[in-house]
């Protein structure tokens, strides 16, 4: 694959920031002799964001630049001032864009819809400063929680939406060449009229975030939309791309009429079902350099009159009004809001996965700080006054791998644990 084809697979590191830690400060207010505790939180690591967006049509931008981090979060501050929270990083793909883990090729979200988001890697919780860990017993907690770190993960960006343009037209027309000369793809250009099942695909760039992909889909026999030939491949190509551009050989040079090749595409299209007919079209005189080319110009322009199909006319070979021709189509995507849907295979399974952070264990001055998991929501569930609800609440540590977790970090009988808000002695 030369460096700058069509790339439609390619495979990133995503990281997300870490958490900052808690800080660990005393109050020194003239009239508070003995101060206390001010250590405020450290700020959320930033996240990986992936949006769909209409403004970009290829993954290009990925093939150079495969590392991506969000910003740390900052460190928690003196007099109770929360740590700032991590900067996001936003990925923006085309829409249809699937994102797979690397290792399972699960699909993690499937980004069919323009603005769609996902959260592909998580920033890491801030630390709880000193201030947190004041209680009726302790009023001079000497230690604050050190911040998560952020998710990382090695993901897959794979595009769906095969095209902005399709080309089509019988064989031989000249719609290889044009690809070749309009994107760096280098299509096999040959002189016969059955063609590759696979579309060859390019990428036209015009400038910055101004590139589309074009397709050569698979040259079109008389019958296709009944399966003869390469018909059906063919025509589903042709539904997942935005715009069709209509390849003519205007000069009729191999004996054929161009109007009734024009005309038989169209059946071909419309009889296919799928509102092929209804997608946008725009026709390419190809070969005018050739005798013949102006009287069947005249003639085409004539039975297109009154319709809303544009044509444009040149030559490939001699790059004649091509500059134009790409603008044009150009200026059509940019303003294409229609959503794109497509379907997407049977073998494809969308995790469903949420995020949830690791449990840890933070040895810190002598104390056990567990976090993570669902931990918070455990703590509010329970009423530390009633026998039953806390028996339930160790119960649950057990089963949660709270208590082996504290083993495997060496903690002995007696020594103190801390969860969110409440603390209690280690026994086993």
């Amino acid at each position: 694959m030369g460096d700058n084809m069509f790339i439609d697979e390619v495979k990133i590191t995503v990281t997300a920031g870490n958490g900052g830690n808690g800080a660990v400060a005393w109050r020194r207010e003239k009239y508070e002799p003995a101060g206390g505790p001010s250590g405020g939180d450290g700020g959320e690591g930033g996240s990986v964001i992936i949006v769909a967006s209409d403004n970009i049509h290829t993954l290009m931008d990925y093939r150079y630049k495969r590392v991506y981090k969000a910003q740390n979060g900052e460190d928690g501050r003196k007099k109770n001032q929360f740590g700032a929270k991590g900067e996001d990083i936003i990925l923006k793909v085309p829409v249809g864009t699937l994102v797979r883990d690397e290792e399972t090729r699960n699909v993690i979200v499937d980004l069919r819809h323009k603005n769609d988001q996902y959260v592909i890697a998580k920033g890491g919780r801030g630390g709880k400063g000193n201030a947190r860990y004041k209680t009726s017993t302790r009023q001079a907690p000497n230690f604050a929680q050190p911040g998560r770190k952020g998710e990382n993960k090695e993901v897959i960006l794979e595009l769906k939406l095969i095209a902005d343009v399709g080309l089509v037209g019988f064989p031989n027309v000249g719609k290889s060449s044009l690809l070749s000369i309009v994107s760096a793809a280098k299509p096999k250009i040959s002189n016969y009229h059955f063609t590759t099942l696979e579309p060859n695909l390019g990428v036209v760039r015009l400038g910055d975030e101004q590139s589309f992909v074009m397709a050569d889909i698979p040259g079109l026999i008389e019958g296709a939309s009944e399966g003869v030939g390469l018909g059906h491949e063919f025509l589903r190509h042709i539904e997942r791309t935005r715009i069709l551009l209509h390849v003519l050989d205007i000069s009729g040079s191999e004996g054929r009429d161009p109007l009734e090749d024009f005309d038989l595409i169209n059946l071909e299209l419309k009889n296919y079902g799928k509102k092929l007919e209804n997608k946008r079209q725009i026709v390419f005189a190809n070969k005018m350099d050739i005798p013949g080319a102006e009287e069947n110009l005249e003639r085409l322009k004539e039975k297109l009159e009154g319709t809303d199909i544009e044509i444009f006319s040149g030559s490939v070979i001699r790059h004649e009004n091509l500059n134009d021709l790409l603008w044009y189509l150009w200026n059509i995507i940019s303003d294409f809001d229609e959503e794109y849907d497509y379907e997407t295979s049977d073998e494809i399974f969308v995790e469903e996965k949420a995020f949830e952070e690791p449990l840890t264990v933070d040895v810190v001055e002598g104390n056990y700080i567990v976090s993570g998991g669902d931990l918070e929501y455990l703590v509010d569930s329970i009423n530390f006054e009633d026998n039953e609800s806390v028996k339930y609440f160790q119960n649950m540590l057990i089963k949660k791998g709270v208590i082996e977790l504290l083993e495997k970090s060496g903690i002995k009988d007696g020594e103190n644990v801390i969860i969110e808000d409440i603390e209690f002695e280690f026994i086993s």
